[in-house]
């Protein structure tokens, strides 16, 4: 391997550990890490992220440091503003407001910048928060502002953009530079809310794939979605599935057991894409059966509350367990202590956690609607839908110790050699063919 990094590539993400909240901050990581191992050099955009020394390699730079002339700022601003995506939406620059408002938007930045009549102020530092709250489309929208400046000042060879989030800023980077774009799918409008998704971000997704120079899907399931849904065209798409990171996960000794009883986990965003209410109604049935299994759901989402009132209206309270989000080796804590883990998606792009179990030898149940299901046989699946055999499954699992022994070392074999770096030179093989 040559020590000079030939391939630059300008990444634009939304989270990055050790700010995330899901699967995609783990793959943005794991697949960082794998292009570094390729030599290949990345600069990752986050819209907020702690500025480091960097390497040769691999640096960080916060979008919320990064200062844009306010005539460049008006210009960018006009054009997004009068895009189908962003209309309606709360934006400081267009139309400018009065100096007491608009200093409420910017930074002061190293310059201290005086709040007086925007015309007069060189240079706009926005003030970003990386989170998922009610200014998600306005961030967006001042995240792709901010992209045209990067554009302008950095080298690289190609862009490459994960999810809708940083869609727009990749794409403004595109225009700026006329450099290839990549743009990488974790997950659709349609896996997130079903038949009722959001035109807007639709839009946006179907815009940024019609323009992107290559499609990454992160399973043929995802890739399926994108032909029917979206009519990006088959041969634009590759697939290249997620890994897993074997030197951060599955390395404490077992933990405690707090319980007598066989514990079954579920472990995700409590969101309509993630099936809890079917795990939850299965739990219901096993403990018809028998009380010796507890059931613990990890994460947050906006279907939490619905789904304590549900685990109160089955009346199984008493075996029923939620621990909020976990992150770190509070994840790898729990699998160590689980029995049987269920991923009971109702679309499921990919799904990282099924692995992490696994290389936790935990024996594994998945939905038939997921893409990791492409990659595994040693797991059981079921549809999301069919709580029966879902039930069954982990009764059995939990039941019989040759079955549940069979499932977790076959499984940990079947996934020993899927590592991020395999992955990434796949991706790195197709910068090369964008940039020839």
């Amino acid at each position: 391997m040559e020590n000079t990094c030939k391939m630059k590539i300008l990444m634009f993400g939304w989270e990055f550990p050790p700010y995330i909240s899901g699967g995609l901050g783990t793959a943005c990581e794991g697949i960082v890490s794998g292009l570094i191992q390729n030599n290949v050099a990345v600069t990752m955009v986050l819209p907020k992220a702690s500025n480091g020394s960097g390497t040769e390699k691999f640096k960080i730079l916060d979008a919320g440091s990064v200062g844009v002339s306010a005539s460049v700022a008006k210009q960018i601003g006009r054009k997004l503003k009068e895009s189908a995506v962003f209309i309606g939406i709360d934006n400081p620059i267009m139309p400018y407001v009065s100096p007491a408002e608009f200093g409420k938007n910017i930074s002061k930045g190293k310059d201290k910048i005086p709040l007086e009549a925007p015309e007069k102020i060189e240079k706009l530092y926005f003030r970003f928060t990386g989170k998922y709250g009610r200014s998600l489309l306005t961030e967006v929208h001042n995240y792709a502002i901010v992209s045209n400046e990067i554009a302008r000042n950095q080298t690289f060879d190609i862009i490459h953009a994960h999810d809708w989030l940083t869609f727009p800023a990749a794409m403004e980077a595109k225009i700026q530079s006329g450099k290839p774009l990549v743009t990488h799918i974790h997950a659709t409008e349609f896996d997130r809310s079903g038949d009722d998704v959001d035109t807007r971000i639709y839009q946006l997704e179907k815009q940024a794939m019609e323009m992107a120079d290559l499609v990454i899907a992160v399973s043929g399931y995802t890739k399926q979605i994108l032909v029917k849904r979206y009519n990006i065209p088959s041969s634009k798409i590759t697939v290249i599935h997620n890994a897993i990171t074997w030197n951060k996960t599955g390395n404490l000794l077992p933990q405690p057991r707090y319980f007598k009883e066989k514990i079954i986990t579920y472990m995700g965003r409590i969101t309509y894409q993630k099936g809890p209410e079917y795990f939850i109604k299965a739990a219901a049935k096993i403990l018809q059966k028998g009380k010796n299994f507890r059931f613990i759901m990890a994460g947050n989402g906006n279907l939490y509350p619905k789904m304590v009132e549900l685990v109160a209206k089955l009346s199984i309270s008493d075996r029923f367990h939620f621990t909020g989000f976990l992150k770190g080796d509070e994840v790898t804590r729990l699998l160590s202590m689980s029995d049987v883990f269920v991923m009971p998606s109702v679309s499921e792009p990919f799904g990282i956690v099924p692995l992490e179990a696994i290389q936790n030898r935990i024996p594994t149940i998945i939905s038939k609607q997921s893409g990791v299901q492409e990659t595994l046989s040693f797991v059981i699946k079921v549809d999301f839908w069919d709580i029966d055999l879902m039930a069954n499954a982990i009764y059995g699992i939990g039941s019989y110790p040759s079955l549940a022994r069979t499932l977790a070392k076959e499984g940990w074999n079947e996934i020993k050699n899927l590592n991020w770096n395999d992955q990434a030179k796949k991706i790195k093989n197709h910068y090369q063919l964008l940039s020839a």
